[in-house]
């Protein structure tokens, strides 16, 4: 099955993983199986639960990963779901949970995924192919007010009500149904000179992607879980691509890290907090030189990762 995907900061996320040892892990953003893979050739005794929303990925990381036999254990799922589908395995805590967040490079590099503006595709954007939200959906039927919201948000784009007043105006003749057309109308309302040199379709198709999949909701309710299934001594490692995902992870960490949460001025703490997590990486990790020659795509990549205390 074709499904290759390079796994971005492999080594350093495996590493942190497994400092202190453990028997079992939760890859909560399977994909192709290669943080899982290293997992498993790393401490030859653990077990790793991969889950993935995406039924190729699924079938591709099992027909990969098939020569550990009952030490991987491959399940379909969304990766705010990993302490439920960890529970329904029979797991009640591991000793570490890895995210590796955003769209993989299979799903990018197929045109029919409609991920990418390179290529003219159906406006999909679905992670989970059985999900009735497709970009075109969102396209078709938001108002032009949420529209405007969800590029400015989750695209931090600056012409967001430009473009939907535009997107809006254009359904009234014919529905949004190609990426090509949505990318041509962006061409002409935002411009490269807007982008700071980046395609002028990158934040808005960033927006409609993260709409799509409910992206940010998602990671929220995984980190949420992963704390729920982690035990003292545990670590949680998420490797993002964008400011928003990394901007997210570092406040939920150092929230937990915290030992007080009163308000300034107090003389005496009076909150009762107690620190739940230890952050490890106090700036994010970012790719080496050398991988970058290799995959250029782990640019964005920020790896951020705490332990259980």
């Amino acid at each position: 099955m074709e499904f290759k995907h390079q796994s971005v900061l492999l080594n350093e996320a495996v590493s942190l993983l497994t400092e202190n040892g453990g028997r079992r892990f939760i890859d909560g953003t399977l994909g192709g199986g290669g943080h899982t893979r290293k997992l498993l050739e790393t401490l030859p005794e653990c077990e790793v639960l991969g889950i993935d929303c995406d039924q190729t990925a699924l079938e591709a990381a099992q027909e990969n990963l098939q020569s550990f036999g009952g030490r991987f254990h491959a399940v379909k799922g969304r990766f705010s779901q990993l302490e439920e589908l960890a529970r329904d395995h029979g797991w009640k805590s591991v000793d570490g949970v890895l995210l590796d967040l955003g769209v993989s490079s299979p799903q990018i590099d197929t045109p029919e995924r409609g991920f990418s503006f390179r290529f003219d595709a159906p406006l999909d954007m679905r992670m989970d192919r059985q999900s009735p939200i497709t970009a075109a959906v969102l396209l078709n039927t938001l108002e032009e007010r949420e529209l405007a919201n969800i590029l400015f948000e989750y695209g931090e784009e600056r012409r967001s009500r430009a473009i939907a007043r535009a997107i809006v105006q254009r359904r009234q003749s014919r529905p949004w149904e190609r990426t090509g057309e949505l990318a041509e109308l962006l061409e002409k309302v935002v411009g490269r000179q807007f982008q700071h040199g980046l395609p002028p379709a990158t934040r808005a198709f960033q927006a409609l992607r993260i709409a799509v999949n409910r992206e940010l909701d998602e990671l929220q309710d995984a980190l949420d879980a992963a704390m729920e299934i982690t035990g003292k001594g545990a670590r949680i490692v998420v490797i993002s691509f964008h400011s928003l995902e990394d901007r997210m992870v570092k406040n939920f960490f150092r929230q937990a890290a915290l030992d007080c949460v009163c308000p300034p001025g107090m003389p005496l703490c009076v909150c009762g907090k107690v620190p739940s997590l230890q952050v490890i990486t106090r700036k994010p990790m970012i790719a080496s030189e050398q991988e970058l020659r290799g995959n250029p795509r782990s640019s964005c990549a920020k790896l951020r990762a705490a332990e259980r205390v």
